[in-house]
Protein backbone atom coordinates (compact mmCIF):
# COMPACT_ATOMS: atom_id res chain seq x y z
CA UNK A 1 0.00 0.00 0.00
CA UNK A 2 1.13 3.64 -0.65
CA UNK A 3 2.11 5.91 2.01
CA UNK A 4 0.17 8.81 3.03
CA UNK A 5 2.43 11.33 1.85
CA UNK A 6 2.74 9.14 -1.21
CA UNK A 7 -0.69 9.24 -1.90
CA UNK A 8 -1.26 12.77 -1.19
CA UNK A 9 1.93 13.73 -3.51
CA UNK A 10 0.34 11.35 -6.56
CA UNK A 11 -2.76 12.48 -6.07
CA UNK A 12 -1.69 16.29 -6.11
CA UNK A 13 0.56 15.06 -9.40
CA UNK A 14 -1.52 12.96 -11.34
CA UNK A 15 -4.89 14.48 -10.61
CA UNK A 16 -7.19 17.77 -10.53
CA UNK A 17 -9.56 19.00 -7.39
CA UNK A 18 -12.90 20.99 -7.54
CA UNK A 19 -13.09 24.26 -6.56
CA UNK A 20 -9.28 25.51 -5.37
CA UNK A 21 -6.46 26.64 -6.82
CA UNK A 22 -4.40 23.42 -6.99
CA UNK A 23 -1.40 24.65 -5.30
CA UNK A 24 -3.84 25.21 -2.06
CA UNK A 25 -5.05 21.95 -2.30
CA UNK A 26 -4.63 19.63 0.92
CA UNK A 27 -6.47 16.87 0.68
CA UNK A 28 -7.22 14.32 3.34
CA UNK A 29 -6.25 10.82 2.74
CA UNK A 30 -8.97 8.06 3.47
CA UNK A 31 -8.58 4.47 3.47
CA UNK A 32 -11.45 3.06 4.76
CA UNK A 33 -15.37 4.58 6.12
CA UNK A 34 -17.64 2.52 8.79
CA UNK A 35 -21.03 4.24 10.00
CA UNK A 36 -20.32 7.92 10.91
CA UNK A 37 -16.74 7.34 10.55
CA UNK A 38 -13.98 8.13 8.31
CA UNK A 39 -10.92 6.97 8.70
CA UNK A 40 -6.99 8.74 7.42
CA UNK A 41 -4.26 6.07 6.08
CA UNK A 42 -2.69 6.19 9.33
CA UNK A 43 -6.11 5.18 11.65
CA UNK A 44 -7.26 9.03 12.66
CA UNK A 45 -10.65 8.28 13.01
CA UNK A 46 -12.83 11.32 11.44
CA UNK A 47 -16.67 12.02 12.40
CA UNK A 48 -18.31 12.79 8.82
CA UNK A 49 -20.96 15.65 10.06
CA UNK A 50 -21.79 16.20 6.29
CA UNK A 51 -22.47 12.78 4.90
CA UNK A 52 -19.85 13.20 2.38
CA UNK A 53 -21.75 15.78 0.13
CA UNK A 54 -24.96 15.56 2.30
CA UNK A 55 -25.41 12.57 0.62
CA UNK A 56 -23.82 9.46 2.16
CA UNK A 57 -27.39 8.98 4.38
CA UNK A 58 -26.96 5.26 5.37
CA UNK A 59 -23.66 5.43 6.19
CA UNK A 60 -20.38 4.65 5.47
CA UNK A 61 -19.10 0.69 4.47
CA UNK A 62 -22.76 -0.48 5.25
CA UNK A 63 -21.93 -4.50 3.50
CA UNK A 64 -25.43 -4.72 2.09
CA UNK A 65 -24.68 -2.74 -0.57
CA UNK A 66 -21.97 -4.53 -1.76
CA UNK A 67 -23.44 -7.34 -1.75
CA UNK A 68 -26.09 -6.32 -3.56
CA UNK A 69 -23.70 -5.00 -6.09
CA UNK A 70 -21.88 -8.16 -6.34
CA UNK A 71 -24.65 -10.25 -7.25
CA UNK A 72 -25.29 -8.14 -10.19
CA UNK A 73 -22.30 -7.58 -11.43
CA UNK A 74 -22.28 -11.38 -11.12
CA UNK A 75 -25.38 -11.18 -13.10
CA UNK A 76 -24.91 -8.31 -15.81
CA UNK A 77 -22.69 -5.63 -15.31
CA UNK A 78 -24.19 -3.20 -18.45
CA UNK A 79 -26.96 -3.24 -21.11
CA UNK A 80 -27.64 -0.50 -23.76
CA UNK A 81 -30.48 1.22 -22.68
CA UNK A 82 -32.64 -0.48 -25.53
CA UNK A 83 -32.75 -3.50 -22.99
CA UNK A 84 -33.70 -4.19 -19.91
CA UNK A 85 -33.63 -6.11 -16.85
CA UNK A 86 -35.25 -7.28 -13.75
CA UNK A 87 -33.72 -4.58 -11.50
CA UNK A 88 -34.57 -1.49 -13.63
CA UNK A 89 -38.38 -2.94 -13.55
CA UNK A 90 -37.60 -2.95 -9.90
CA UNK A 91 -36.33 0.18 -8.73
CA UNK A 92 -38.55 1.85 -11.07
CA UNK A 93 -41.74 0.52 -9.96
CA UNK A 94 -40.35 1.04 -6.08
CA UNK A 95 -39.68 4.97 -6.83
CA UNK A 96 -42.96 5.35 -8.04
CA UNK A 97 -44.14 3.94 -4.92
CA UNK A 98 -42.26 6.56 -2.92
CA UNK A 99 -43.12 8.93 -5.34
CA UNK A 100 -46.43 10.74 -4.80
CA UNK A 101 -49.56 11.82 -7.31
CA UNK A 102 -48.74 10.44 -10.76
CA UNK A 103 -44.93 10.59 -10.48
CA UNK A 104 -44.30 7.12 -12.29
CA UNK A 105 -41.79 7.14 -14.66
CA UNK A 106 -38.39 7.33 -14.02
CA UNK A 107 -35.70 8.61 -16.57
CA UNK A 108 -32.11 6.93 -14.90
CA UNK A 109 -29.26 9.47 -15.52
CA UNK A 110 -25.40 9.59 -13.64
CA UNK A 111 -25.76 12.10 -10.99
CA UNK A 112 -27.67 15.24 -10.06
CA UNK A 113 -26.49 17.57 -12.57
CA UNK A 114 -27.40 15.14 -15.59
CA UNK A 115 -30.95 14.75 -13.92
CA UNK A 116 -31.05 18.67 -14.05
CA UNK A 117 -30.26 19.32 -17.41
CA UNK A 118 -32.16 16.08 -18.67
CA UNK A 119 -35.37 18.25 -16.77
CA UNK A 120 -34.46 21.09 -18.75
CA UNK A 121 -34.58 19.48 -22.17
CA UNK A 122 -37.90 17.59 -21.51
CA UNK A 123 -39.39 20.59 -20.12
CA UNK A 124 -38.97 22.55 -23.41
CA UNK A 125 -39.65 19.06 -25.17
CA UNK A 126 -43.03 18.87 -23.49
CA UNK A 127 -43.90 22.40 -23.50
CA UNK A 128 -42.87 23.87 -26.72
CA UNK A 129 -41.37 26.91 -24.48
CA UNK A 130 -37.90 28.02 -24.31
CA UNK A 131 -37.62 30.02 -20.82
CA UNK A 132 -36.64 28.54 -17.83
CA UNK A 133 -36.40 29.88 -14.03
CA UNK A 134 -34.20 28.89 -11.19
CA UNK A 135 -33.38 31.06 -7.75
CA UNK A 136 -30.56 33.55 -7.26
CA UNK A 137 -29.21 30.79 -4.20
CA UNK A 138 -30.23 28.18 -5.38
CA UNK A 139 -27.28 25.20 -6.15
CA UNK A 140 -28.55 23.05 -9.13
CA UNK A 141 -24.69 21.42 -10.06
CA UNK A 142 -21.93 22.22 -12.40
CA UNK A 143 -23.11 21.40 -15.85
CA UNK A 144 -24.36 24.09 -18.44
CA UNK A 145 -27.79 24.63 -17.97
CA UNK A 146 -27.89 23.19 -14.05
CA UNK A 147 -24.89 25.65 -13.07
CA UNK A 148 -27.01 28.44 -14.83
CA UNK A 149 -30.13 27.83 -14.07
CA UNK A 150 -29.03 28.06 -9.99
CA UNK A 151 -27.16 31.36 -8.63
CA UNK A 152 -24.03 29.99 -6.90
CA UNK A 153 -21.57 32.87 -7.16
CA UNK A 154 -19.06 30.10 -8.29
CA UNK A 155 -20.58 29.97 -12.00
CA UNK A 156 -19.25 34.13 -12.25
CA UNK A 157 -15.72 32.45 -12.98
CA UNK A 158 -17.28 30.53 -16.38
CA UNK A 159 -19.97 32.90 -17.24
CA UNK A 160 -19.21 32.96 -21.05
CA UNK A 161 -20.11 29.66 -20.57
CA UNK A 162 -23.73 29.63 -19.44
CA UNK A 163 -26.48 28.47 -21.16
CA UNK A 164 -29.12 30.90 -22.28
CA UNK A 165 -32.84 31.72 -21.61
CA UNK A 166 -32.64 31.19 -18.21
CA UNK A 167 -33.73 33.60 -15.55
CA UNK A 168 -33.93 34.01 -11.89
CA UNK A 169 -35.89 34.75 -9.27
CA UNK A 170 -34.74 36.71 -5.31
CA UNK A 171 -35.20 35.13 -2.26
CA UNK A 172 -38.53 35.65 -0.64
CA UNK A 173 -37.19 36.78 2.58
CA UNK A 174 -34.98 39.47 1.99
CA UNK A 175 -36.28 42.04 -0.87
CA UNK A 176 -38.56 44.70 -0.71
CA UNK A 177 -37.94 45.27 2.98
CA UNK A 178 -39.44 42.14 3.72
CA UNK A 179 -38.02 41.43 6.73
CA UNK A 180 -39.62 44.25 8.17
CA UNK A 181 -43.35 42.83 7.58
CA UNK A 182 -45.28 40.18 9.06
CA UNK A 183 -45.39 36.63 7.36
CA UNK A 184 -48.72 37.01 6.10
CA UNK A 185 -47.65 40.18 3.94
CA UNK A 186 -43.92 38.78 3.42
CA UNK A 187 -45.77 35.62 1.84
CA UNK A 188 -48.28 37.97 -0.13
CA UNK A 189 -45.55 40.21 -1.57
CA UNK A 190 -43.22 37.57 -2.15
CA UNK A 191 -45.67 35.73 -4.61
CA UNK A 192 -46.82 39.02 -6.32
CA UNK A 193 -43.55 39.49 -6.91
CA UNK A 194 -43.27 36.44 -8.54
CA UNK A 195 -46.52 36.83 -10.72
CA UNK A 196 -45.06 40.01 -11.74
CA UNK A 197 -42.00 38.83 -13.15
CA UNK A 198 -44.18 36.15 -15.23
CA UNK A 199 -46.34 38.54 -16.53
CA UNK A 200 -43.25 40.68 -17.25
CA UNK A 201 -41.63 37.52 -19.29
CA UNK A 202 -44.78 36.25 -20.52
CA UNK A 203 -46.15 32.95 -19.23
CA UNK A 204 -46.06 31.49 -22.48
CA UNK A 205 -42.59 31.37 -22.79
CA UNK A 206 -41.72 30.04 -19.65
CA UNK A 207 -40.86 25.91 -19.75
CA UNK A 208 -40.54 25.17 -16.25
CA UNK A 209 -39.60 27.05 -12.57
CA UNK A 210 -36.65 25.19 -10.42
CA UNK A 211 -37.01 25.02 -7.01
CA UNK A 212 -34.68 22.77 -4.10
CA UNK A 213 -37.39 20.89 -1.73
CA UNK A 214 -35.60 22.52 0.65
CA UNK A 215 -32.31 24.79 0.53
CA UNK A 216 -29.16 23.39 0.45
CA UNK A 217 -25.98 24.40 -0.27
CA UNK A 218 -26.92 27.98 -0.23
CA UNK A 219 -27.01 27.59 3.48
CA UNK A 220 -30.28 25.49 4.36
CA UNK A 221 -32.32 29.08 3.57
CA UNK A 222 -35.97 27.78 4.57
CA UNK A 223 -38.80 28.79 2.63
CA UNK A 224 -41.96 31.10 3.85
CA UNK A 225 -44.28 28.80 5.13
CA UNK A 226 -47.15 28.72 1.98
CA UNK A 227 -44.21 30.08 -0.17
CA UNK A 228 -43.53 26.98 -2.88
CA UNK A 229 -47.31 25.74 -2.50
CA UNK A 230 -48.09 29.62 -3.61
CA UNK A 231 -45.20 29.40 -6.22
CA UNK A 232 -46.65 25.56 -7.31
CA UNK A 233 -50.50 27.70 -7.91
CA UNK A 234 -48.74 29.79 -9.94
CA UNK A 235 -47.20 27.64 -12.34
CA UNK A 236 -50.21 25.75 -13.11
CA UNK A 237 -52.34 29.15 -13.63
CA UNK A 238 -49.80 30.19 -16.31
CA UNK A 239 -49.18 26.33 -17.37
CA UNK A 240 -45.67 26.42 -16.12
CA UNK A 241 -43.97 22.89 -15.07
CA UNK A 242 -42.52 22.76 -11.54
CA UNK A 243 -38.98 21.32 -11.45
CA UNK A 244 -38.15 19.66 -7.32
CA UNK A 245 -34.64 19.35 -7.49
CA UNK A 246 -34.33 16.75 -4.50
CA UNK A 247 -30.70 15.78 -5.03
CA UNK A 248 -29.26 16.76 -1.47
CA UNK A 249 -33.39 16.89 0.23
CA UNK A 250 -34.34 13.84 -1.08
CA UNK A 251 -34.66 10.38 0.56
CA UNK A 252 -35.42 11.29 3.90
CA UNK A 253 -32.57 13.89 4.86
CA UNK A 254 -35.15 16.51 5.79
CA UNK A 255 -37.64 13.58 7.53
CA UNK A 256 -39.71 12.62 4.76
CA UNK A 257 -38.92 11.10 1.74
CA UNK A 258 -38.62 14.35 -0.04
CA UNK A 259 -37.99 18.10 0.65
CA UNK A 260 -41.38 19.04 -1.16
CA UNK A 261 -43.36 17.31 1.15
CA UNK A 262 -42.97 19.92 3.84
CA UNK A 263 -44.86 22.61 1.24
CA UNK A 264 -47.77 19.93 0.50
CA UNK A 265 -47.24 20.12 -3.25
CA UNK A 266 -46.53 17.79 -6.01
CA UNK A 267 -44.25 18.58 -8.99
CA UNK A 268 -44.58 17.81 -11.80
CA UNK A 269 -40.67 16.34 -12.37
CA UNK A 270 -38.14 15.32 -9.25
CA UNK A 271 -34.74 15.69 -9.85
CA UNK A 272 -32.76 12.71 -7.89
CA UNK A 273 -29.14 11.54 -7.03
CA UNK A 274 -26.91 11.52 -3.64
CA UNK A 275 -29.24 9.53 -1.24
CA UNK A 276 -30.72 7.23 -3.95
CA UNK A 277 -27.63 5.06 -3.59
CA UNK A 278 -26.14 7.10 -0.48
CA UNK A 279 -23.20 8.10 -2.80
CA UNK A 280 -22.27 4.26 -2.65
CA UNK A 281 -22.03 4.43 -7.05
CA UNK A 282 -23.10 7.51 -8.96
CA UNK A 283 -26.73 7.31 -10.36
CA UNK A 284 -29.64 9.93 -10.58
CA UNK A 285 -32.98 9.91 -11.52
CA UNK A 286 -35.64 12.23 -13.27
CA UNK A 287 -39.11 11.37 -12.34
CA UNK A 288 -41.38 12.34 -14.45
CA UNK A 289 -45.41 12.53 -14.23
CA UNK A 290 -47.47 9.86 -16.19
CA UNK A 291 -49.55 13.45 -17.80
CA UNK A 292 -46.07 14.49 -19.62
CA UNK A 293 -44.30 11.20 -20.43
CA UNK A 294 -48.06 10.43 -22.19
CA UNK A 295 -46.81 12.94 -25.11
CA UNK A 296 -44.14 10.80 -25.86
CA UNK A 297 -45.92 7.99 -26.33
CA UNK A 298 -46.49 8.32 -30.11
CA UNK A 299 -43.49 10.63 -30.91
CA UNK A 300 -39.59 10.07 -29.87
CA UNK A 301 -38.15 10.77 -26.08
CA UNK A 302 -35.45 12.59 -27.17
CA UNK A 303 -32.94 12.35 -24.77
CA UNK A 304 -30.53 9.58 -24.16
CA UNK A 305 -27.48 8.85 -21.90
CA UNK A 306 -24.81 5.83 -22.40
CA UNK A 307 -25.09 5.05 -18.54
CA UNK A 308 -29.08 5.00 -18.35
CA UNK A 309 -29.85 2.52 -16.19
CA UNK A 310 -26.86 1.30 -15.33
CA UNK A 311 -27.43 -1.87 -14.10
CA UNK A 312 -25.44 -2.07 -10.69
CA UNK A 313 -26.01 1.84 -9.82
CA UNK A 314 -29.59 0.60 -10.07
CA UNK A 315 -29.10 -2.71 -8.09
CA UNK A 316 -26.93 0.13 -5.08
CA UNK A 317 -30.07 2.28 -5.08
CA UNK A 318 -32.41 -0.46 -4.63
CA UNK A 319 -30.63 -2.23 -1.70
CA UNK A 320 -30.13 1.67 -0.14
CA UNK A 321 -34.46 2.46 -0.34
CA UNK A 322 -34.56 -1.14 1.27
CA UNK A 323 -32.19 0.32 3.95
CA UNK A 324 -34.52 3.46 4.25
CA UNK A 325 -37.39 1.52 5.12
CA UNK A 326 -35.84 -1.12 6.91
CA UNK A 327 -33.88 0.38 9.26
CA UNK A 328 -36.58 3.14 9.94
CA UNK A 329 -33.37 5.58 9.02
CA UNK A 330 -36.71 8.58 8.02
CA UNK A 331 -37.98 7.83 11.66
CA UNK A 332 -34.63 8.14 13.23
CA UNK A 333 -33.65 11.34 11.15
CA UNK A 334 -37.17 13.43 12.72
CA UNK A 335 -36.02 12.59 16.35
CA UNK A 336 -32.33 13.15 15.97
CA UNK A 337 -32.72 16.38 13.94
CA UNK A 338 -34.89 17.49 17.43
CA UNK A 339 -32.31 16.00 19.40
CA UNK A 340 -29.76 18.47 17.54
CA UNK A 341 -31.69 21.58 17.86
CA UNK A 342 -31.92 20.78 21.49
CA UNK A 343 -28.16 20.25 21.85
CA UNK A 344 -27.44 23.40 19.52
CA UNK A 345 -29.84 25.56 21.31
CA UNK A 346 -27.89 24.61 25.33
CA UNK A 347 -24.82 25.51 23.36
CA UNK A 348 -26.23 29.02 22.80
CA UNK A 349 -25.40 29.76 26.43
CA UNK A 350 -21.54 29.57 25.87
CA UNK A 351 -21.05 30.63 22.51
CA UNK A 352 -22.07 34.06 21.63
CA UNK A 353 -20.96 33.81 18.21
CA UNK A 354 -24.11 31.01 17.50
CA UNK A 355 -26.58 32.30 15.51
CA UNK A 356 -29.79 30.60 13.62
CA UNK A 357 -29.88 27.16 13.23
CA UNK A 358 -31.79 26.11 10.34
CA UNK A 359 -32.57 22.41 10.39
CA UNK A 360 -34.97 20.18 8.94
CA UNK A 361 -34.31 16.44 9.46
CA UNK A 362 -30.68 16.65 9.32
CA UNK A 363 -30.01 18.92 6.53
CA UNK A 364 -29.05 21.79 8.98
CA UNK A 365 -26.93 24.84 8.94
CA UNK A 366 -25.23 26.76 11.40
CA UNK A 367 -24.88 30.57 11.16
CA UNK A 368 -21.54 31.55 12.81
CA UNK A 369 -21.89 35.35 14.02
CA UNK A 370 -19.91 38.44 14.61
CA UNK A 371 -22.92 40.48 15.80
CA UNK A 372 -26.14 39.84 16.62
CA UNK A 373 -27.50 43.39 16.81
CA UNK A 374 -27.37 44.14 13.30
CA UNK A 375 -27.09 40.04 12.51
CA UNK A 376 -24.15 40.32 10.55
CA UNK A 377 -22.30 36.76 10.35
CA UNK A 378 -18.93 36.53 10.65
CA UNK A 379 -17.98 35.92 7.08
CA UNK A 380 -20.46 37.68 4.33
CA UNK A 381 -22.32 36.16 1.00
CA UNK A 382 -19.48 34.81 -1.44
CA UNK A 383 -17.03 36.07 1.02
CA UNK A 384 -13.30 36.85 -0.26
CA UNK A 385 -10.14 36.10 1.07
CA UNK A 386 -9.58 37.98 3.35
CA UNK A 387 -13.19 38.32 5.20
CA UNK A 388 -12.54 34.55 5.67
CA UNK A 389 -9.99 34.58 7.85
CA UNK A 390 -12.24 33.99 11.41
CA UNK A 391 -13.90 31.28 9.17
CA UNK A 392 -10.99 29.47 8.17
CA UNK A 393 -9.51 29.03 11.45
CA UNK A 394 -12.72 27.24 12.54
CA UNK A 395 -12.66 24.89 9.80
CA UNK A 396 -8.70 24.37 10.51
CA UNK A 397 -9.45 23.45 14.28
CA UNK A 398 -12.57 21.09 12.89
CA UNK A 399 -10.09 19.00 10.73
CA UNK A 400 -7.79 19.43 13.44
CA UNK A 401 -9.84 17.76 15.98
CA UNK A 402 -11.14 14.96 13.96
CA UNK A 403 -14.58 16.58 11.96
CA UNK A 404 -15.44 16.66 8.58
CA UNK A 405 -18.31 19.10 7.14
CA UNK A 406 -18.19 22.03 5.29
CA UNK A 407 -17.80 25.48 6.43
CA UNK A 408 -18.91 27.87 3.98
CA UNK A 409 -18.85 32.03 3.96
CA UNK A 410 -20.10 32.66 7.62
CA UNK A 411 -21.96 28.87 7.85
CA UNK A 412 -21.01 25.49 9.30
CA UNK A 413 -23.11 22.89 7.50
CA UNK A 414 -24.35 19.87 9.90
CA UNK A 415 -25.96 17.02 8.09
CA UNK A 416 -24.56 13.83 9.35
CA UNK A 417 -25.60 10.61 8.12
CA UNK A 418 -28.86 9.45 9.07
CA UNK A 419 -28.18 6.36 10.74
CA UNK A 420 -26.45 8.53 13.90
CA UNK A 421 -27.34 8.37 17.17
CA UNK A 422 -27.15 10.72 20.59
CA UNK A 423 -23.79 9.97 21.39
CA UNK A 424 -22.52 10.87 18.19
CA UNK A 425 -24.09 13.81 17.98
CA UNK A 426 -22.98 14.85 21.47
CA UNK A 427 -19.26 13.69 20.07
CA UNK A 428 -19.08 16.12 16.68
CA UNK A 429 -21.00 19.06 18.60
CA UNK A 430 -18.35 18.80 21.31
CA UNK A 431 -15.80 19.86 17.97
CA UNK A 432 -17.80 21.86 17.01
CA UNK A 433 -18.28 23.61 20.33
CA UNK A 434 -14.62 23.85 21.09
CA UNK A 435 -14.06 25.07 17.67
CA UNK A 436 -16.67 28.23 18.12
CA UNK A 437 -13.92 29.60 21.26
CA UNK A 438 -12.19 30.77 18.13
CA UNK A 439 -15.23 32.82 16.70
CA UNK A 440 -16.52 33.62 19.94
CA UNK A 441 -12.85 36.07 20.58
CA UNK A 442 -14.46 37.87 17.30
CA UNK A 443 -17.74 38.96 18.50
CA UNK A 444 -18.51 43.03 18.43
CA UNK A 445 -21.23 43.03 19.93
Amino acid sequence: MLSKEQIISDSKQYSLFTWVAQKNVNPIPIEKGEGVYLYEVGGKKIIDFSSGLMSVNIGHGDSRITDAVVEQMQKVSYVTPSCTTEIRAKLAKKLSEICPGDLNKAFFTLCGASSIENAIKLARLYTGKHKIFGRYRGFHGNSSASMTVGGDPRKQYTDAQQSTNIFHLDDPYDFYGLSDQDDETRLKWSLDSVERIIRYEGGHTIAAFIFEGESGSSGCLHYPKGYLKGIKALCEKYEILFIADEVMSGFGRTGKWFGFEHSDIIPDMICMAKGLTSSYLPLGCLMVSDKIASKFDDSPLWLGLTYNSHPVALAAALAVINIYESDNLIANTNKMGAYMEKRINEMRAKHPSIGDFRNKGLLGCLDVVKSKKPYQLMAPFNANAAEMEVMNKVGAKLRELGLYTFVRWGYIFIAPPLMINESQIDEGLAIISEALSIADEYITD
